[in-house]
């Protein structure tokens, strides 16, 4: 079997890593020079080859890149793969992709997915085998896909240890907005409002503890990465922004009151994240 993996960083680097041993030859495609070398001197990727070389002769061609990019290349892809072979993407955004899947004959070969891991770095560097370790996949549409093609998909997520659940496009972008989406708007936005407050930054060095740093860790995420995804996720993730917003100004009119009480009362009820993120362990378990 020959799997093809477009985009050599992170997601896709940590997928060939993962899958290794399960499948005859890995190749990779980037258009980024150095993860090329890379890839192939971490030993991630069997070959590097063009794009219109890699999809005639694989079997199962992973779509590992930023979202916009991945949208537009899939109908090249269905054009130009094999009547049995499988394409799948593993963006954070659905409905757009899915959209444009559906208008090409070859639909049935294409499986949307979202596999729910990820860490603030990126390349080939940043790869590693466990990073989908007892996390959840989600497939997007499973009906408009062949039953090969999802099996295949399926198996590919079992041998990452990965839980799969499937939902519609449309809801999974409502919901992933709310909790993945802000949670890095959030990040860069705090990361940006510490730079501009505290302009020397060896005070920052000093004084920042682990709270800060458990935050601010996403804004060191990919802008070429996440650019994209709030762009194809906008109206979802505007409407998440104006309820976080709401509840920012609701702690800063307490704040400026300098009321203690409702301050309790607001963290004491926000403190019952807990439940949910217990719920998601348990369930990905």
């Amino acid at each position: 079997m020959t799997i093809t993996i477009i985009g050599v960083g992170l997601i896709g680097g940590s997928l060939a890593i993962g899958l290794r041993g399960f499948q005859t030859r890995i190749i990779g495609v980037d258009n980024n020079d150095k993860h090329k070398k890379e890839a192939i001197e971490l030993g991630i990727v069997d070959a590097v080859l063009p794009l219109e070389e890699a999809v005639k002769i694989s079997d199962l061609i992973i779509i590992a890149i930023p979202v916009n990019t991945a949208r537009k290349i899939l109908p090249y892809i269905l054009d130009n793969i094999s009547q049995e072979a499988v394409v799948v993407d593993v963006g954070s955004t659905k409905l757009g992709i899915c959209n444009i899947a559906r208008k090409h004959i070859r639909r049935k070969n294409f499986v949307a997915s979202h596999p729910i891991a990820g860490t603030e770095n990126s390349g080939p560097k940043a790869a590693f085998s466990t990073l989908f370790e007892n996390k959840l996949s989600i497939i997007c549409e499973k009906e408009l896909s062949s039953d090969f093609a999802l099996n295949m998909v399926e198996k590919m997520y079992n041998i990452l240890n990965m839980k799969i659940i499937y939902m519609p496009a449309e809801p999974h972008d409502q919901h992933i907005a709310y909790v993945s989406h802000l949670s890095h708007i959030t990040s860069f936005t705090l990361g940006l409002t510490v730079l501009e407050i505290e302009k020397n930054e060896k005070n920052i060095f000093n004084l920042a503890g682990s709270g800060l740093a458990s935050t601010v860790r996403l804004a060191k995420s990919s802008p070429e990465m996440w650019a994209p995804i709030f762009e194809q996720n906008s109206d979802n993730l505007s409407q998440a922004l104006d309820a976080y917003i709401k509840n920012l100004k609701k702690f800063k009119k307490i704040i400026d009151n300098k009321d203690n009480k409702a301050a309790y009362k607001l963290m004491k009820k926000a403190n019952n994240i807990r439940k949910v993120l217990d719920g998601i362990e348990n369930n990905i378990k």
